[in-house]
């Protein structure tokens, strides 16, 4: 096992970071590893803002619901499903771009292309001693938040994600066993499905129990149930497609 896997296995969300900011120089290598990330047929249909003042960050936390830790960190980015500057593309070469941007297959694109220069970052980041958090919260105001960054139609903050040096050792979170999601040939909804859920429900557990001395004692599969029972952002539909994305 080299360096890079045990520094992706070592992956633990931080959320309490030292009062110490990125430099500069550590920000650009962040945002070029972010750039280096594969991207399709290379439209790189995304772009990240980089939010340093305190007032806003502490704006974004309360948005975000009111976690602490959007406001007190070494650096905030923010990652953005972006098609405004293919709208522009088409614009200055002069060709009508209006159905392939507003498609459901480029919504994707952007989402996708996102996504994987996020993770390039997190990777990157936790390279270098970093800790990262992913921030989904964002989406909890996205009106409000698109205001406070001022995105133009065609851009959508997704998510946002915090970077320090880190100032907690929280253990690792596990994960589904590797043969629930990882199949081959074919997906696989056999008879170990379930009995695999079950044991997931175990680890996870005792996990919970052991990080919190009793206090708690979670099963993942009722975590998960209890979330989706309360449906949550219904307005993203209507937002998404006010902003330009997925209308087609």
């Amino acid at each position: 096992m080299n360096t890079t896997i045990e520094t992706i296995l070592n992956h633990r969300s931080i959320r309490k970071f030292q009062d110490r900011p990125l430099t500069d120089e550590q920000i650009s290598l962040l945002v070029k590893a972010a750039q280096a990330a594969s991207t399709s047929s290379n439209i790189q249909a995304y772009s990240i803002i980089g939010v340093k003042n305190p007032e806003t960050k502490q704006k974004l936390a309360e948005l975000a619901g009111n976690q602490s830790y959007v406001a007190h960190n070494g650096h905030f980015f923010v990652f953005c499903a972006d098609l405004y500057r293919h709208q522009k593309v088409g614009e200055m070469e002069k060709q009508d771009v209006t159905d392939s941007i507003e498609s459901t297959e480029k919504f994707m694109v952007a989402i996708i292309d996102a996504a994987l220069a996020a993770q390039n970052t997190a990777i990157a980041a936790e390279s270098m001693g970093l800790g990262i958090c992913y921030i989904g919260g964002l989406r909890n105001n996205l009106p409000e938040v698109s205001n406070v960054l001022k995105t133009p139609d065609r851009v959508i903050p997704l998510f946002g994600m915090t970077i320090g040096y880190p100032d907690q050792n929280p253990d690792v979170k596990p994960r589904l066993p590797f043969n629930h999601l990882y199949f081959e040939e074919q997906y696989d909804t056999g008879e170990q499905y379930e009995e695999q859920l079950k044991e997931y429900n175990e680890t996870v557990s005792a996990y919970y129990n052991e990080r919190t001395d009793g206090r708690r004692s979670d099963t993942w599969t009722g975590q998960m149930a209890q979330m989706l029972s309360h449906p949550q952002r219904m307005y993203m539909k209507d937002f998404v497609q006010k902003k330009g994305f997925d209308k087609k």
